[in-house]
């Protein structure tokens, strides 16, 4: 790709699809996309945000209400370039799973799917699980506290004759993730998770809830739904899990987590896993948790394996038609498109759709089983972009994501990470693009 490629500054229509990828050829233009291929004056660096037509999806007028990324300080922590090279210490773990003293057949069933090592927060978390000593782990998404909460507590079932496990995750889509990693670890053993959420409907769930699953992992909304229907006692739980807790609290769940563990005895094993610490989380931990041992993993803000750049839209053009050429590079094979908007990501979704890029949208207002169908084609790469709101931000485990696109701005920096964390993962490198109106 040319630098001039990038400097149009009207909204005219541009190829899409098979037909760009055949026209690009004919043109003899590259399809490799490297934000080294771009500087000032192009939308690439230089320049400063001014106005302009925010384009389908986004908000108008340039800049959003409470948006991270509206001065040229802010912009700056948008742009960064992937290391190849590290000079950080290699992680050296004081466990091995099989150092555990777990039962021998989820032993197994670590080791069946590739687990080996633990990571930080697993290497940490789970010692102090096992022992039965509350836990408040603060780690980033991505990080494996998803395992270092699971395999204690698997553990804990097996050896505790009736012990009940509660998890709390803020989106569906996480609590759906949670069941199937527990499904994994826990196959053969002889007991059953369900997931409660919203947006599915309650009577399955309350049918399962008659069969005492041993793990019930829900959304807080519907866990409290379920309790004023008499259909769940908080208080048969002896632990409680909080996943993604401060995502909860910005989701405006506080009330019911405070509910919820209000409802459950006092003598209880409480783990409690959050990315930041907030007054809020401060006054939830120092409430219902009893002489918690603090474990805090500390990493660098964004991946190292994540190349960062920003696209600036140039004032009157219209930022839909820099989506659709970015995406017609074949690249961008596997794209998650960050809007601010349940509307905004339907609205991008069905408009990518009719210039034949494959498209999905997740958000708050689709039932659960179309955001689950969603995710999936996605996964398969049966579409090329996945339009979510914040929803997708946290936790969710989407293997080989080949970019991220913030269409609209993130609100804070803190959801940006989060955001561009869905890349990058693992060995592989991601690359992710905000957009800057100016």
């Amino acid at each position: 790709m040319q630098i001039g490629r990038w400097n149009h500054q009207g909204s005219g229509g541009t190829a899409s699809g098979a037909g760009a990828h055949a026209s690009r050829e004919r043109r003899g233009r590259s399809s490799s996309f490297s934000p080294s291929d771009f500087s000032a004056p192009s939308r690439f660096g230089g320049g400063r945000p001014r106005g302009g037509r925010a384009g389908r999806g986004g908000s108008r007028g340039g800049r959003s209400f409470g948006a991270f990324g509206e001065t040229e300080a802010e912009i700056a922590k948008f742009v960064n370039r992937a290391i190849v090279t590290t000079e950080e210490p290699v992680f050296v773990p004081e466990h091995k799973f099989s150092d555990f003293d777990i039962n021998a057949h989820l032993k197994a069933n670590i080791l069946a799917h590739g687990y080996e090592l633990p990571t930080p927060i697993q290497d940490k978390a789970i010692q102090h699980a096992l022992a039965g000593q509350d836990v408040v782990g603060l780690a980033a998404t991505g990080t494996g506290k998803t395992a270092a909460f699971l395999i204690p507590l698997i553990d804990k079932v097996m050896k505790q004759k009736g012990e009940r496990i509660l998890i709390m995750a803020p989106t569906r889509e996480l609590a759906v993730q949670i069941e199937k990693e527990l499904a994994g670890f826990a196959k053969g053993l002889g007991f059953r998770g369900m997931v409660a959420v919203g947006g599915a409907n309650i009577v399955p769930q309350i049918k399962q809830l008659k069969l005492d699953p041993a793990f019930v992992i829900g959304t807080p909304g519907r866990l409290k739904d379920l309790e004023e229907r008499k259909a769940i006692d908080f208080g048969g739980f002896g632990t409680v899990v909080l996943d993604e807790a401060d995502r909860m609290l910005d989701m405006g769940f506080i009330d019911d987590m405070r509910f919820i563990l209000g409802k459950m005895r006092k003598e209880r094993h409480t783990l409690f896993f959050s990315a930041t610490m907030s007054r809020d989380i401060e006054r939830l931990i120092g409430d219902f948790l009893s002489s918690p041992v603090v474990i805090s993993v500390k990493t660098r803000d964004t991946s190292a394996n994540v190349d960062q750049d920003v696209v600036r839209i140039a004032r009157g053009a219209d930022k839909f038609e820099t989506l659709i050429e970015l995406l017609s590079d074949r690249e961008f094979s596997k794209v998650l498109v960050f809007v601010r908007t349940k509307h905004g990501a339907e609205r991008l979704a069905k408009d990518l759709s009719r210039r034949h890029i494959h498209a999905e949208s997740i958000h708050g207002n689709k039932t659960h089983g179309a955001r689950m169908r969603a995710l999936d084609a996605f996964k398969r790469g049966s579409v090329v972009a996945l339009v979510a709101t914040d929803v997708a931000a946290r936790g969710l485990d989407i293997p080989a994501v080949t970019h991220v696109i913030n269409y609209d701005l993130p609100s804070t920096y803190e959801d940006y990470v989060h955001r561009i964390g869905r890349t990058g993962r693992a060995a592989h490198k991601g690359k992710a693009l905000t957009f800057v109106q100016g």
